[in-house]
């Protein structure tokens, strides 16, 4: 302050003011957060140039003139803005700029991009972000890529919705103020709380602040803290304050609970009125030693060459009536999340775990889907009914995978009713399995984590859970019913919700195609677009070659992502023409909504009552609010994932592990250890040579040795370093395991 009241000082620029004082870099961060500070204080101002100098000093009334001067200021803004508009519509007529609206994705690093529906995402330059955070709702100027292949880069002009009224992060505190970092990284900018508004937080504590104010281009925004979520390192914050970053809905709201209370335990003898009675069928549940919602049975039986598979889901909407709160609530979730250490139902337990799960011995409704299947696995007749079922035995994975593999005497004498049944399954799994090949399914098989926690909460294992005979047999049996379903209801032309997968990006085939062209494999499309089935020729082309995992994760990342439509346009990656979602109401909401539909239309409801008109009312916002609700828990679960990895690693910092080359960047590489855990070795790391990167081959080359570090390469590495907080494992490369290249 007695700088900028000296009577030579002339208004200066950040970098100035820096060379001016002679600063250490440490002090340059603590004058920027000082000057932010004196903006919100109102003691010194910022001109448009971005040049500091002092206001005169307020007397303690002076809240008027402060609030009388912001004011003055944005309407100073508002008259430039005015001015430029002019200018702008001239240089829009000459760039070809058009308006668009999405959702801003920010990045670390300040640029971001823009989220087109039914679009390629548009990317805006750090200087064209202007006020924009992650998950802004925004209007952009879109400017088309001049250059074959460049990515059409856009400018934001204006702020239509905010996108984050609350974030996540961790306290840090100074004398008079403290600041929040984001825990999500594309939310680039720390969060200024002032003394009185934080609610008394520690530093390292992670916290919830509510947005105030969303600062300016050059001014960090302003929050009040909202919620303690707990330190860092008290079990459990670490997850905690990923559900609540995502907005995800943790406590079910008490009118939903009193309304869970009401629901009976036991099915009541009106309910299984009308209903196809099933319970003399043998029915068994297959899935996870510690799954507790069952809301899919199988029934199986074989008869004159002719498969008689019978799929029934449990029957929630008998339940959870359509428009009441439990309704609201589930469609709110849209689905239910599944975290490290933690599962986030979309419905109470009470239901999920209670009368809507498929537990052995009990009487149960349900919406059946029993399907004629032919010895080619075409389905030759079907029909979707709601039935009672009581469920003989509650199977897991691992029992039936034991039983078909191992065949050990104690499983064999104790599961002998239902032991034929099982291989049957078997068969017929292997038969459809072979019919979705011989259209040009593609099938991804990549292992999933699994990841082990001891009652405290820490981590202490971290293995590749993955598929087997026994989860094969039940992926098979319910995308037949949800491809049976599906059809049934498209060629009726019914309102329904459906499962979309739209065909890959042309530009991103042909980046792929050159990536494995440069890797010696030749793979030629047939027509402009690619199909399904040259997907499936390129992953049988490198089945068995060391970067066959790597080459099919950039195929799937060339795929559109899956979602919730009400046109039945068909699922690229199952080569299917129908497909919806049918099998597992009690955690997916798009399910539950089309259970209502199939009910409404078997007892006549649809046409009779109007309810064809509601169904068109309210489908369209079902299946966006579901999709969107899909990806936020997906994101929520790889961060909880990746979270957890970075705290196993935390533990063997220094140790060595064998691992293959999965990413191949200018900066560095990634290596993946068979536990699935990723880490980078940054290039600096890289001691022998200097590095330079290939992006059509994917490798780094050094310039002296001719060595190179490739897609698929096997390395050792020692774990150098293993960040929880920020989700990151850095590696150090001590040994090549392939042999190098030059």
């Amino acid at each position: 302050m007695e700088l900028f009241r000296d009577p030579a000082y002339r208004p200066m620029r950040l970098r100035e003011i820096i060379t001016l004082l002679g600063l250490s870099r440490m002090e340059r961060k603590s004058l920027y957060q000082v000057l932010q500070e004196l903006l919100l204080e109102g003691r010194i101002t910022m001109d448009s140039k971005g040049r500091f100098s002092s206001l005169p000093e307020k007397n303690p009334r002076g809240g008027e003139n402060r609030e009388r001067e912001k004011r003055a200021r944005e309407e100073d803004l508002r008259r430039a803005e005015a001015c430029s508009a002019g200018e702008s519509r001239r240089k829009r007529e000459e760039t070809g700029e058009h308006p668009a609206e999405g959702t801003f994705v920010g990045h670390p690093r300040g640029f971001g991009f823009v989220e087109l529906e039914g679009e390629e995402d548009v990317y805006i330059p750090e200087e064209e972000t202007g006020t924009a955070m992650h998950q802004d709702r925004v209007r952009i100027l879109v400017r088309e890529g001049h250059k074959e292949g460049r990515r059409r880069e856009g400018t934001v002009v204006e702020i239509l919705k905010r996108g984050m009224p609350e974030i996540v992060g961790t306290y840090h505190s100074n004398r008079d103020y403290g600041f929040v970092v984001c825990d999500n990284p594309k939310f680039s900018k720390d969060v200024f709380v002032r003394r009185k508004d934080s609610m008394d937080a520690h530093h390292g504590d992670k916290v919830v602040v509510s947005i105030l104010d969303y600062g300016e281009k050059d001014r960090k925004p302003e929050g009040k803290i909202v919620e303690k979520l707990g330190n860092i390192r008290t079990p459990g914050t670490d997850i905690l304050a990923i559900v609540k970053s995502f907005g995800i809905p943790s406590e079910f709201p008490e009118k939903v609970v009193r309304q869970a209370r009401r629901v009976p335990d036991h099915v009541l003898d009106a309910d299984r009125e009308g209903r196809l009675d099933l319970r003399d069928i043998p029915t068994v549940t297959i899935d996870g030693e510690d799954a507790k919602d069952l809301d899919d049975a199988v029934s199986l039986a074989f008869k004159d060459g002719h498969y008689y598979l019978g799929v029934h889901i449990a029957d929630v909407s008998n339940y959870v009536q359509g428009g009441s709160a439990l309704d609201r609530e589930a469609l709110k979730r849209g689905t239910s999340v599944y975290l490290a250490d933690r599962v986030i139902p979309m419905l109470p337990q009470r239901l999920s775990n209670g009368i809507c799960s498929l537990n052995q011995g009990q009487d149960r409704l349900a919406l059946s889907c029993l399907m004629e299947i032919d010895g080619e696995g075409n389905v030759v007749d079907h029909q979707i009914s709601e039935t009672v079922i009581c469920v003989d035995e509650r199977m897991t994975y691992t029992s039936v995978k034991r039983i078909l593999e191992e065949q050990p005497p104690e499983l064999m004498k104790r599961y002998a009713p239902f032991v034929p049944t099982f291989f049957l399954m078997k068969d017929l799994s292997a038969i459809l399995r072979r019919g979705r090949h011989s259209r040009g399914s593609i099938d991804f098989d990549f292992p999933e984590s699994r990841i082990i926690l001891n009652p405290a909460g820490k981590v202490v294992d971290v293995q590749p859970y993955e598929a087997n005979v026994a989860t094969r047999i039940i992926e098979d049996f319910m995308l037949l019913a949800n491809e049976t379903v599906a059809e049934e209801y498209c060629r009726g032309e019914f309102p329904f919700v459906y499962r979309t997968h739209e065909n890959p990006d042309p530009e991103k085939v042909e980046s792929l195609l050159a990536l494995v062209h440069n890797q010696g494999i030749r793979l030629q499309k047939s027509r402009e677009e690619i199909s399904p089935g040259e997907v499936q020729k390129l992953l049988e082309s490198i089945a068995g070659l060391p970067n066959e995992p790597l080459i099919a994760r950039l195929a799937l990342r060339t795929m559109k992502q899956a979602r919730y439509t009400t046109e039945c346009s068909g699922h690229f990656g199952l080569a299917a023409k129908y497909y919806c979602h049918f099998t597992s109401p009690i955690r997916r909401y798009p399910d539950l909504q089309i259970h209502r539909i199939i009910k409404d239309n078997l007892r006549g409801r649809l046409k009779r009552e109007g309810r064809t008109e509601h169904y068109q009312e309210i489908l369209d916002e079902v299946a966006r609010q579901s999709s969107v609700c899909e990806r936020r828990a997906d994101e929520a679960e790889r961060e909880s994932d990746r979270l957890k990895k970075a705290e196993y690693m935390s533990y063997h910092l220094g140790e060595e592990f064998e691992g293959m080359i999965s990413g191949v960047t200018g900066w560095g590489f990634f290596v993946e250890l068979p536990n699935t855990v990723e880490g980078l070795v940054h290039v600096s790391t890289l001691q022998d040579d200097y590095y330079v990167f290939d992006e059509n081959t994917y490798e780094l080359t050094g310039e002296r040795t001719g060595n190179t570090y490739h897609l698929g390469d096997r390395v050792r590495v020692r774990v150098e370093n293993a960040d929880p907080l920020m989700k990151t494992v850095d590696f150090v490369v001590t040994d090549r395991l392939t042999e190098a290249r030059g």
